[in-house]
C-alpha cells in the first residue's frame, strides 16, 4: 500500500510541476504573440495550454483528495 501511495504522490508532484510549466509557457507565448511572433509556431495556442494545465490540476486535486480519504479511513489524521 505504501508503494502505491508513493507512486501517486510522485505523479501528483509531476502533474503539478508540468501544469505550472504550461501556465508559464502560455503566458510567455501570449506576450510574444502581442509583438507578432510565436514560440510554438501555432502548434498550441496559449488558451489550449491553459486548458491542459487546468486538466492536470484537476487530476492533482483528485489524487490529493483520494490520499486524504485513505488516510482518514486508516485513522491517521
Amino acid at each position: 500500500m505504501n508503494n502505491v501511495n508513493a507512486f501517486t504522490s510522485f505523479v501528483s508532484r509531476v502533474f503539478f510541476f508540468v501544469a505550472f510549466v504550461l501556465i508559464a509557457l502560455a503566458l510567455v507565448e501570449r506576450g510574444v504573440n502581442f509583438f507578432g511572433n510565436t514560440i510554438l509556431r501555432g502548434a498550441y495556442t496559449s488558451g489550449r495550454m491553459l486548458e491542459l494545465a487546468g486538466l492536470l490540476m484537476i487530476f492533482v486535486i483528485a489524487i490529493l483528495l483520494r490520499q486524504i480519504r485513505d488516510s482518514l479511513k486508516r485513522g491517521a489524521l
